[in-house]
């Protein structure tokens, strides 16, 4: 089958680590479903992977992808979750959880095999590529907001750097459910529709606010870690799931967060159970996802590399 793979590592140009062309066909395992893949959608955990981040060199040459929405063996149009061994169902009981291409073959692919309970039914509402969306980038996203941020509707929310995936898939679940959505962007035409998608205002990185918020969401790390502490009210929450400048902020603020009972919350994507209500949510509340672009899986390359220049706004998807 064909299948975009990374065949190595290659920490500076990860472009070069990518190949498309003919894997071996998924196994149907015990408890396991093999799904026609109709779209997965890129992450940046893809780009990392083939920086050799995550991802053994034992296990190359590996499938990539996290996301898809496709067909299963009985014709039903499915979702895949895709935390594998977060429960131990189709897997050893002690094994650790991991994403689907870092010990099982990804979704970037015509056919991915993963444990039945990890196959949810796909919204008719939502087409397969608005599907595709959802599993890791609007799942963190969701359990960001709902779950770790502790925020109510009317209360507002920073998220730092409009554009990615996950950002904009919190401006949209966070309006929708009646939260202040504040951004920020070094790009205008990208702080711009962030509020098209129903931010009620978006700034310039690093920019003072016109008032401190409840919540913030940060996933950009080191260059905006400051302005994300300093944006909080007192007593007020920040909810991290990456950090893709860097890991090492100049200043931690360690003083602003005892001083000001700041919380610091950790978040890494989500359960099986919040991607069935995400998937219901938007199904209710005729959300969908914000897609940047859509190429056949031939043309992976160039998914890629628009999204390793960063010149996307929401997700970009490929389809089989």
């Amino acid at each position: 089958m064909f299948a975009a793979y990374a065949a190595r590592f290659d920490r500076d140009q990860p472009l070069n680590a990518l190949e498309l062309g003919d894997r071996p066909e998924p196994e149907a395992r015990a408890d396991w479903a093999v799904v026609d893949v109709r779209a997965a959608s890129l992450n940046h955990h893809d780009l990392w992977s083939l920086r050799g981040v995550g991802l053994d060199a034992e296990a190359l040459p590996m499938t990539l992808g996290c996301d898809a929405a496709g067909v299963d063996e009985d014709g039903n149009e499915v979702l895949v979750y895709s935390v594998i061994g977060a429960t131990g169902h189709g897997v050893g009981p002690t094994e650790r959880r991991t994403l689907l291409s870092e010990k099982y073959q990804g979704t970037l692919a015509e056919r991915v095999a993963v444990p039945r309970w990890n196959v949810l039914p796909k919204p008719k509402e939502l087409s397969f590529e608005e599907a595709a969306c959802l599993p890791t980038a609007w799942l963190t996203a969701y359990r960001m907001l709902f779950t770790n941020a502790g925020v109510r509707p009317g209360d507002s929310v920073l998220v730092q750097g409009a554009g990615g995936g996950v950002a904009t898939a919190a401006v949209v679940l966070g309006a929708a459910a009646g939260l202040r959505m504040l951004v920020t962007s070094r790009d205008a035409a990208k702080r711009e529709r962030a509020v098209a998608l129903g931010a009620e205002a978006a700034f310039e990185s690093g920019a003072r606010l016109p008032r401190r918020v409840d919540a913030v969401l940060e996933t950009v790390g080191a260059a905006t870690w400051s302005h994300s502490v300093k944006s909080l009210r007192p007593g007020g929450t920040l909810v991290i799931s990456g950090a893709t400048s860097g890991q090492a902020p100049p200043s931690a603020e360690l003083n602003r967060i005892f001083f000001l009972e700041l919380k610091v919350v950790g978040s890494t994507m989500g359960s099986r159970e919040e991607l069935a209500s995400l998937a219901s949510f938007c199904a209710a509340k005729g959300i969908r996802p914000v897609i940047d672009t859509v190429l056949p899986l031939d043309r992976a390359r160039e998914g890629f590399a628009r999204m390793a220049a960063g010149e996307q706004f929401g997700k970009i998807v490929l389809t089989m």
